[in-house]
């Protein structure tokens, strides 16, 4: 299992995706400007604050060449997951559904959440039960998550929301108190929350580890 980790200008938690990818396989750094995904069996775009935020959050990322490359990928089946910018980044790709708006307070908020994994049926959560909470650390400024009604009523009728803030953890106001969706072909997943922080039991959890142990199954009962 290798799984590629893109860099963009700004990026910031690139090394930590790279660290938590290696507990299940290894792991490859990605330059934005590139297009060679070097063969890898999964990407996690990382946290960040890519080309600044500037234009608005992941508008810039989700242009850059490497982004074509994930885009092909992700239409081929590939496991893509993004977290916190990554998922902006992928939203604005069109990877996702919806978009990350300003928090309801327009602040920078850093704290630890708990999160409901409200579908298993992805790439990314096969090795949780449904229901379960992870205790997650979350820090962003954009992460409203918001979609107009039909949207909203559209994928939650395909289940495609992934994760939910658990109750009264709704920090930031998004709709239905989404933290994570996915794609219509289940293999693409984000979510603002930062499982790639919670990977160490020296960091209070390591609940984040499911997700990736979900990817190594999956690709263990092909």
């Amino acid at each position: 299992m290798r799984i590629g980790v893109p860099q963009f200008p700004g990026s910031c938690d690139e090394v930590d995706a790279l660290l938590a990818a290696g507990h299940v396989g290894d792991a490859e750094l990605l330059w934005h400007r590139d297009r060679d995904l070097k063969g890898v069996d999964a990407i996690v775009v990382p946290g960040g604050f890519s080309y600044g935020d500037y234009l608005r959050a992941g508008a810039i990322a989700g242009l850059s060449p490497v982004m074509d490359a994930i885009a092909d990928f992700a239409r081929d089946g590939g496991p893509v997951l993004g977290i916190c910018n990554g998922f902006q980044v992928l939203c604005a790709a069109g990877l996702l559904p919806g978009a990350l708006l300003q928090n309801q307070d327009r602040r920078f908020v850093l704290r630890q959440v708990e999160l409901s994994v409200e579908t298993t049926d992805t790439d990314w959560t096969s090795a949780a039960e449904p229901g379960q909470l992870l205790s997650i650390p979350a820090k962003h400024q954009s992460g409203r998550w918001w979609a107009p009604s039909e949207l909203h009523a559209e994928i939650a009728d395909q289940d495609q929301i992934v994760f939910k803030y658990a109750a009264g953890g709704n920090f930031n106001g998004s709709l239905d108190d989404v933290a994570g969706v996915c794609n219509e072909g289940r293999n693409v997943v984000g979510l603002m929350p930062h499982p790639e922080h919670a990977v160490d039991a020296l960091t209070g959890s390591t609940d984040g580890l499911v997700l990736f142990r979900s990817l190594l199954e999956g690709a263990t009962n092909v």
